[in-house]
């Protein structure tokens, strides 16, 4: 069995590739970056280490690469001999590998070949549904008429903390013990796979919105109030009483909107809401504020991590007082490194504080929400 995977990255390898190659597969992982490729056609093997209470080592095996810049035949080949498809590459990269994952399916599609599934397994909401859509957009109508009876492309929620890490090892690379892979099996096509740490469920809107507005929620939180309070990592910020309760209290917000929305129960929330603040207070996870809190547009738009919630629990009539102080920390988020920052503080400098929350967040004058962040705003002064 042959699994593509694009992104030979952290993610990649410690997380989704481990688990297809654990389950039988040959992976043949597609990315731009030549010295890991080189590596792994050399070695065809990786190491992961496991940072729990005792770090493991695991080897991962039956691996191999493809420079999808400087071998883009191969890498539509690979498609159309693949039994799964997966992605690890970041939102915004997913249109970019469309058109090589095109080539591949018109050319399974012109063979009559078997169908094959695509799973987006990245830090979004519909992410296979957005490839898909990507994919079709390029394909002739003939194509486009068959897709579905050739390709599969199931929408899935993807959980595992993978830190900014360096090692004498290029392919080595560390993760927590933590990982959630679920995925909707009602947009499956063909047979579905059978792998080891991998869930299907009937619904997924329910664990993609625990996951984004519980993990990525108070991650997110937890960086933007750090940085302000001058931290370097999210566990020295999370050690600290004061955002330790702002924290648990944006998190018990966005619980109450889960609660009512999808109908989990209040103790079983409350317990995974403090395996998640576990979870950042790893000893062995040294994340930087700044890595978790990057690319800030994106982490306060409308329907994301801090402004979703807040918006729905406020519809509720419910008072989102410390997401709401999570985003007023988001607008105040400024490393000179991040593009997303940077365009933020020019915003509030030229337009105002008001524009800006209603350009990047569209909350707007008049609502709950925005005099919320804006008197949290003003006290971070």
């Amino acid at each position: 069995m042959l699994a593509v995977h694009f992104g030979a990255g952290n993610i990649g390898r410690g997380f989704i590739g481990k688990l297809l190659s654990q389950a039988g597969y040959e992976v043949c992982f597609v990315d731009i970056n030549e010295t890991v490729i080189n590596e792994l056609n050399e070695r065809n093997s990786y190491t992961v280490e496991i940072l729990g209470q005792d770090k493991e080592q695991i080897a991962v095996e039956g691996v191999r690469g493809i420079n999808s810049q400087q071998n883009p035949e191969a890498v539509v080949d690979a498609i159309y001999q693949a039994d799964l498809i997966t992605t690890a590459v970041g939102p915004t990269v997913l249109k970019l590998i469309s058109s090589a994952i095109k080539e591949g399916i018109s050319k399974r599609i012109a063979d009559g070949k078997a169908p094959v599934n695509v799973i987006a397994c990245e830090n979004m909401i519909g992410g296979s549904t957005m490839l898909r859509n990507a994919v079709e957009e390029k394909m002739g109508e003939a194509d486009r008429k068959v897709l579905d009876q050739y390709a599969g492309f199931p929408d899935a929620a993807v959980d595992r903390i993978v830190p900014n890490q360096t090692h004498e090892d290029p392919l080595m690379v560390a993760v927590e013990p933590f990982y959630e892979w679920v995925v909707d099996q009602t947009m499956m096509a063909g047979e579905v796979p059978d792998i080891a740490g991998l869930t299907y469920v009937q619904d997924l809107a329910p664990y993609i919105e625990r996951k984004l507005f519980t993990v990525n929620t108070g991650h997110a939180v937890t960086a933007y109030l750090g940085y302000q309070a001058g931290y370097e990592t999210i566990k020295e910020a999370l050690d600290t009483e004061d955002i330790y309760h702002d924290v648990k209290n944006a998190l018990e917000e966005s619980g109450e909107l889960l609660q009512h929305k999808h109908g989990f129960e209040k103790e079983a929330h409350e317990a995974y809401i403090t395996k998640i603040l576990g979870r950042f207070l790893n000893p062995h996870l040294v994340d930087e504020v700044t890595r978790v809190g990057r690319a800030p547009i994106r982490k306060i738009g409308p329907d994301d991590r801090l402004v979703g919630p807040a918006r729905q629990l406020a519809e509720l009539n419910k008072e989102p007082n410390y997401l709401a102080k999570g985003i007023a920390a988001a607008l105040r988020f400024d490393p000179k490194e991040d593009e997303d920052a940077v365009t933020i503080q020019s915003k509030i400098k030229n337009k105002g504080l008001s524009s800006a929350i209603t350009s990047f967040t569209g909350v707007t004058e008049g609502e709950t929400l925005f005099d919320l962040i804006s008197k949290h705003y003003k006290e971070m002064a």
